[in-house]
C-alpha cells in the first residue's frame, strides 16, 4: 500500500453533555470506529490541574477513550507525559452517537476509578447522581445507569476486567 493511500486522520469533537447543556467539548483524534465501539485519544482537555485527591489529571496527561453505541458507560485509559498510566477513569453516560463529526456522550453523573494497578477502586458522585433526579424523571435510564455502574465495578475488579473490554 503507498502513503498516498493512507486513510487521514480524522478528527472529531467529543461532545460531553450534562442536564442538557453542554459541560465540555474538545477534539480528538479518531482511532477507529467498528460500528460499535468507538475510539479516541486526546490530551487532558480541562483547564489546569484537577486534583481528585487519589489521582491528578494534568498538562501532557494523555486519554484514550472508548464509547459505545450500545453500553451506557465510556472508558478513559488516562496516562502521563511519560507514557505510564495512571489508570483508568468510567463515565456512566446514555449510549454514545457518532454525528458528523461530533461524538456526542450524555454524563449521568456516576464515575468509576481503577488505578494502574488495581489497588484503588473506587465508586464515585453517587450523590450528584441521587441529587440529579434521574430516578424520578427517568426510572428506567436510572436503572440502566446504576446496572452499568456495578457492571463497571464488577470488571475493575477482575484481573484484566476492564482491559478485556478495551483491545
Amino acid at each position: 500500500m503507498s502513503a498516498t493511500s493512507a486513510e487521514p486522520v480524522r478528527s472529531v469533537d467529543v461532545v460531553l453533555v450534562k442536564a442538557g447543556r453542554t459541560k465540555i467539548r474538545y477534539a480528538a483524534e479518531l482511532l477507529s470506529d467498528d460500528g460499535a465501539r468507538i475510539v479516541v485519544r486526546a490530551p487532558w482537555a480541562g483547564a489546569g490541574v484537577r486534583d481528585f485527591g487519589f489521582v491528578r489529571f494534568e498538562a501532557g496527561d494523555v486519554f484514550t477513550e472508548h464509547y459505545w453505541r450500545e453500553r451506557w458507560y465510556a472508558i478513559k485509559e488516562v496516562r502521563d507525559a511519560t507514557g505510564a498510566l495512571k489508570g483508568w477513569y468510567c463515565d456512566v453516560t446514555r449510549p454514545a452517537a457518532l454525528s458528523g463529526a461530533d461524538l456526542v456522550v450524555e454524563d449521568l453523573d456516576l464515575d468509576l476509578w481503577r488505578s494502574a494497578d488495581g489497588t484503588d477502586v473506587r465508586r464515585l458522585d453517587e450523590d450528584e447522581f441521587e441529587e440529579s433526579g434521574l430516578a424520578r424523571r427517568d426510572p428506567a435510564a436510572a436503572a440502566a445507569a446504576t446496572a452499568a455502574l456495578d457492571e463497571l465495578e464488577a470488571l475493575a475488579r477482575t484481573d484484566g476486567g476492564l482491559e478485556s473490554l478495551l483491545t
